[in-house]
């Protein structure tokens, strides 16, 4: 790498550290503490809604500096995912697993908004519900999948981000760029 990109590594790392503990805080303790201290299951719904809604904008955040960092490390680095053999790859893997993340964190906000929604007391939320009724048991067992989906998820994503790491070494990038090299050579003597 011909400069350093602190900034766009720390909106990446920084980012994927809240999206990561963020999830895995809200699987473990407030989904923990809303089954401990609701005495019904609409009030443990309704405990664990108002806590990741609380959470919610800061995950947005999170993600969004995730991403951000991420497309400037993917710019600043298209000449070692191109020529180092492993980073191409492991980048398409990171991309992968993001999306997959992604797409869980969007589902367990859907799902969290209509079971919010079908228990709601408000009469107005009630209304909305009856126009878009769900089974909330199932809705239940869906969403407290789903929200161990996204911490195992971004979990990969550190693991992935530790093997970028470990790639840029400059033995590393050596050894890679030669073995690429190597292969791309035409065999003839």
């Amino acid at each position: 790498m011909s400069g350093r990109n602190t900034v766009i590594r720390s909106l990446h790392d920084l980012g994927l550290a809240a999206w990561f503990g963020g999830s895995l805080m809200g699987a473990v303790g407030l989904n923990g503490a809303a089954r401990q201290e609701g005495t019904t299951e609409t009030e443990r719904g309704r405990i664990a809604a108002a806590g990741w809604a609380k959470w919610m904008p800061v995950s947005a955040a999170a993600i969004g500096a995730h991403l951000y960092g991420g497309g400037g490390l993917l710019a600043a680095n298209a000449h070692r995912v191109t020529r180092q053999k492993g980073v191409a790859a492991s980048t398409a893997a990171k991309t992968v697993l993001t999306a997959a993340a992604l797409a869980a964190s969007a589902y367990a906000r859907v799902l969290g908004k209509k079971i919010d929604l079908a228990s709601s007391p408000d009469p107005q939320d009630a209304e909305k519900a009856a126009r878009h009724p769900i089974d909330t048991e199932s809705a239940r067992r869906q969403l407290a999948c789903v929200q161990w989906a996204v911490p195992a998820l971004t979990g990969g994503l550190v693991v992935l981000n530790a093997l970028h790491g470990e790639q840029q070494r400059p033995l590393e990038q050596l050894h890679g760029m030669w073995e690429r090299a190597r292969c791309a050579a035409p065999l003839g003597h």
